[in-house]
């Protein structure tokens, strides 16, 4: 093999190696875990599909103190312990990560009575939501989510929700619909909602899935990163009356 050859033989496998070692050094070694997801946090019961929005499933508990309520009835508003985010699937220079990111810019109230959830809204200040990677958020904010013609996210209650009473003492599942609004799409959607109580308290967990397409949102993919076709929008309600 000619000089030259070895020479351009060696520079491409150092390249090779840049290229495929740097990243796996930074991912599996530099880079900390994703976040824990919500629902994790709070329960490792994998949640059970209901069709009926008047209906609720016990679960089992997670470790957290759950202190029971007497009585619900009230207007409950949103604290500032709660958080609404993402969660994508990527490729990135060929190893696979899970992106992030988070706010606890939410505002809101569910109002109870007699059992019943007959109201709920909450609003998302999109322009405050951030990841580990400050060009990751610059894409969010700026193609993806586009805050700036689109600052904040909303969801609506659909419809009233029957709350059975054990759900005041234990983890429980409820389905809920409504309306959310993501870069001023609106749509209805579905979504089991993980209720607690802590330290009088009432904390509301969940997930929804997001297709980017159906809701004009471009695909995060860019050179080098890839992600899936959609992502999951989660969130952790803590809710004081």
């Amino acid at each position: 093999m000619s000089r030259r050859w070895q020479i351009l033989v060696g520079v491409a496998a150092t390249a090779l190696v840049v290229f495929v070692g740097a990243p796996w050094v930074y991912i599996n070694l530099i880079r900390e875990p994703a976040a824990e997801s919500f629902l994790d946090e709070i329960t490792a019961t994998t949640l059970v599909e209901m069709s009926d929005s008047t209906t609720t499933t016990i679960v089992e508990p997670s470790p957290a103190t759950v202190v029971a309520l007497t009585d619900a009835t009230g207007t409950w508003n949103v604290t500032s312990e709660s958080q609404v985010g993402y969660r994508v699937n990527e490729v990135l220079f060929g190893q696979k990560v899970t992106a992030v990111g988070r706010t606890n810019a939410v505002t809101g109230s569910v109002t109870i009575a007699d059992l019943v959830v007959a109201a709920a809204e909450f609003t998302v200040d999109m322009t405050t939501v951030k990841s580990d990677e400050p060009k990751r958020d610059a894409q969010f904010e700026s193609r993806i989510m586009d805050v700036i013609n689109f600052p904040t996210s909303t969801f609506t209650l659909g419809s009233p929700v029957t709350v059975d009473a054990a759900a005041l003492s234990a983890n429980a599942t409820h389905a809920v619909s409504g309306t959310l609004t993501l870069r001023g799409t609106s749509k209805p959607v579905d979504v089991n909602v993980v209720s607690t109580v802590r330290d009088g308290r009432i904390v509301l967990v969940g997930e929804i899935i997001i297709v980017f397409a159906d809701w004009g949102i471009p695909n995060p993919s860019i050179p080098g990163i890839s992600t899936e076709d959609s992502g999951v929008l989660e969130f952790s309600l803590v809710l004081e009356r």
